[in-house]
């Protein structure tokens, strides 16, 4: 057995501090005189940020995730949500989030209360509950002011080499449309005026943060991996709440410098790593010590499509490798006025890998296909998630494609905030005999 010296991150406080100083300041906006806004992790945050620096969003999933983690609050949520008459196969983020306003809690690990109500809703449309997930919460309060930008405008073709392909620019330019409107209907609503200077920084840091994650994920190409998908997901999380802040640029500027020191080292997140895989979307984030068991064997969760590319800009590199995406200033497109910051913001969103699989699910095994080479790995992990329709849409075609392809895969049923969809035991046990499958045997002390 090969033993690798492992520790810690040491910027994860800081991590930690980020995230829960996110909830507080959108908690805490109204006795800061600042508003709040609600909208999905997949919006265009920066746009909003023109408003003011006291300004405060919710992002819709990482906070229906934090209720499914807290297992017994999601149930209550759940409960009453199903209870007014909702489907329980509606996208069960939406149902853990919904039912957090009916009951109008705020989850304890972020200090508990009455849940803090939005004064206008931002939200984008590309997952097919996206906006109606927002109707219902305006519904719930009162009727919220909403606006959402549809974002159904991707360019992709059946077989592309890489994330992207050129974008027809009548499509770029309905996104961009709707995003001028998008401004004149905030200053309307909050009856503030709109600051470009604000917008442009905004759109800047949305760049960086995006473009600085996929560059430590490509870092995970290193054996041992600096870094393991369970801790990952504390750590893309923060561009996925607040691509926008200049904080998470400067702390992902930190964790990059952090995780080359550890692949210079050789400091591993598995002390004991002989198999690497990938999993896919969401896990079931009550129980995600279903990672450490995998541990057990020696096999390292490197990442996923999701972990890498929900927050993370790619592009096909000169040596025809997945790598960081350039910024556009780089390649002479500069960022001055309102228009070129959305046209910016447009296209470098519409270019993140994980939206291409909603025009085909073969998209999505090709960019799995070429993770599982260039990242060294040894098989897949695909997790049939009842609890999102949109991006585990196709998941049984790309299971047969990377089979075909003559790649390990382990497929288990679950959902990504409903616990009562998860069996953990008999989710263990494919684990147990898929990895004797493998040749692996779980490693005892000592070996």
């Amino acid at each position: 057995m090969t033993k690798y010296n492992t520790e810690p991150l040491k910027c994860w406080n800081k991590a930690k501090k980020l995230r829960l100083d996110y909830y507080e300041n959108y908690r805490a906006a109204h006795e800061k005189g600042g508003l709040r806004w609600a909208g999905g992790a997949w919006t265009f945050d920066a746009i909003p940020a023109g408003l003011g620096k006291d300004v405060w969003g919710l992002a819709s999933e990482p906070y229906g995730a934090s209720i499914a983690f807290e297992r017994d609050l999601s149930m209550l949520c759940l409960e009453v949500v199903e209870s007014k008459g909702y489907a329980r196969d509606l996208c069960s983020y939406m149902r853990n989030y919904w039912g957090s306003i009916l009951l109008s809690k705020w989850p304890n690990q972020f200090g508990g209360g009455p849940f803090p109500v939005a004064d206008f809703i931002w939200q984008d449309h590309i997952c097919c509950s996206h906006a109606k997930w927002y109707q219902t919460v305006s519904d719930i309060e009162g009727g919220i002011p909403q606006f959402t930008i549809d974002v159904a405008a991707g360019a992709y073709t059946d077989i592309i080499p890489g994330p992207w392909n050129d974008l027809p620019p009548h499509r770029l330019d309905y996104l961009v449309g709707q995003m001028h409107d998008g401004i004149d209907w905030l200053e309307e609503t909050t009856g503030r005026q709109y600051r470009d200077d604000l917008l442009i920084e905004a759109v800047k840091n949305d760049i960086m943060s995006t473009s600085l994650w996929a560059e430590i994920c490509t870092l995970n190409k290193a054996k041992p991996a600096p870094l393991e998908e369970k801790a990952m997901y504390s750590l893309y999380v923060l561009a996925v709440m607040m691509k926008a802040n200049g904080e998470v640029v400067e702390f992902y500027k930190e964790l990059l410098e952090e995780v080359k020191y550890r692949v210079d080292n050789n400091i591993a997140a598995v002390a004991n790593e002989r198999f690497r895989l990938i999993t896919d979307t969401q896990p079931p984030w009550g129980f995600l010590d279903i990672y450490r068991h995998m541990e057990k064997y020696g096999a390292v969760s490197v990442g996923s499509l999701y972990t890498f590319a929900l927050a993370g800009a790619w592009e096909v590199k000169n040596d025809g490798t997945w790598g960081a995406r350039t910024p556009p200033w780089e390649n002479g497109f500069e960022i001055d006025d309102r228009d070129s910051a959305l046209r910016a913001l447009a296209e470098w969103t519409l270019s993140r890998p994980e939206w291409a699989h909603f025009y085909n699910p073969h998209l999505k095994t090709e960019m799995m296909k070429r993770i599982v080479k260039e990242w060294q790995c040894d098989g897949v992990v695909l997790h049939y998630n009842r609890g999102c329709e949109g991006l585990t849409l196709g998941i049984a075609e790309n299971r047969l494609g990377l089979i075909e392809s003559g790649i390990p895969v382990l497929s288990y049923e679950g959902n990504m905030g409903d616990e009562r969809e998860f069996d953990k035991d008999r989710t263990l046990t494919r684990f147990d005999t898929w990895m004797d499958s493998q040749g692996l045997e779980i490693i005892k002390e000592g070996q």
